[in-house]
């Protein structure tokens, strides 16, 4: 009888799986799927403390506002870093979802599935539960990251067989091995792309005496950036404030300098997946042998970077079919999979009853 209310109430229910980035925000809508991919910025007003834009609007003031006008991002290194900016952005994206695609109103609050990086605390995690529940949502579940990468990878999760993800995100980089629908051994490290970024503004500051904002590096990095030495190098003009004369000036950057600069933290992301292999039991790494790494999030798409693990790690390396979505479309799968959903979710402690 618990089933068939289950089922029946989905029929009317309208739920969600959120990919909670500390870059970018995305929405799954169960039955359509990506509806929402936009930054996890928001612009506040200093004098009213206001919301003035969030998502995409928010990103395009980065660097950009004026004194009384602040663009920030509410979570650093895949945590909660404003709790009331958090919720604020949270409930923009919940109610765009929920009125676009709700087609009945007896639910007007959504069963929500958040990714969260492996490595929070529970405090942490306690923050973007309550954050989502006073966002709007009906019940929350948190499931990690690495998980929902793999989930959504179509990785044989289920398998008796080792496989291994690692999702290089905005703020933290997962790394994963999974079998029988759990983590066998894991590290999340707070190296991913913003650092990469951070890091080509400080070389660009230092080597080309020039400085350039987030936005610039971030393009320099997707536009030329690459883990390992390419066929052909490529070059990209950035544009900034000179360092000695305090003037405007434009500079011819090259991927060689791109890739000497990210080099250190490409570098830690090699040995935390080392790491995590030598704590593997023998048997799932003979079994990683033969399938492969797999390289998910937004970083995956970092040239060479497959090339670069591959040969640092001594494994066949490949990138996920549209890398950036894996999570969102994990927690998408969980939607349907409440079995599942049960079994790797991290939320017990705060939610009972999967409806």
């Amino acid at each position: 009888m618990a089933n068939f209310w289950t089922n029946f109430w989905k029929q009317f229910s309208i739920d969600l799986g959120i990919d909670l980035g500390t870059a970018n925000s995305m929405v799954y809508v169960r039955g359509h799927g990506i509806v929402i991919q936009e930054p996890s910025v928001v612009a506040i007003s200093q004098k009213t403390k206001d919301i003035l834009a969030i998502g995409e609007e928010a990103k395009k003031m980065v660097g950009r506002t004026p004194f009384d006008i602040h663009a920030i991002r509410p979570l650093r290194s895949g945590v909660v870093s404003d709790f009331e900016v958090t919720e604020q952005m949270l409930r923009y994206f919940i109610h765009k979802a929920v009125q676009n695609y709700a087609r009945v109103r007896l639910f007007p609050n959504p069963r929500v599935i958040i990714g969260i990086p492996s490595g929070v605390t529970e405090v942490e995690r306690r923050a973007v539960h309550d954050a989502a529940l006073n966002a709007g949502a009906r019940k929350v579940f948190l499931i990690e990251e690495p998980m929902a990468a793999a989930i959504g990878a179509r990785l044989p999760v289920h398998d008796a067989g080792g496989c291994m993800i690692i999702d290089v995100g905005g703020g933290t980089a997962e790394i994963a091995v999974i079998s029988l629908g759990g983590v066998v051994s894991s590290q999340s490290i707070r190296i991913a792309g913003d650092k990469l970024d951070e890091d080509i503004i400080l070389y660009v500051r230092n080597v080309l005496n020039l400085v350039i904002g987030e936005r610039m590096a971030e393009g320099v990095k997707i536009s030329i950036g690459s883990a390992w030495p390419l066929k052909k190098e490529l070059e990209a003009v950035i544009k900034g404030r000179d360092v000695l004369t305090g003037l405007p000036r434009a500079e011819t950057i090259s991927s060689v300098q791109v890739r000497e600069a990210m080099t250190e933290s490409l570098g830690i992301i090699v040995e935390a997946a080392k790491s995590t292999i030598e704590q593997t039991p023998p048997e799932l790494v003979a079994d990683i042998l033969d399938r492969g790494i797999v390289l998910a999030g937004g970083g995956a798409q970092i040239r060479g970077l497959d090339t670069l693990l591959s040969q640092e790690c001594k494994m066949p390396v490949t990138v996920a079919e549209d890398p950036m979505t894996c999570v969102v479309r994990g927690t998408g799968v969980l939607l349907d999979d409440i079995e599942l959903l049960q079994r790797v979710s991290v939320t017990s402690k705060y939610e009972k009853v999967p409806y």
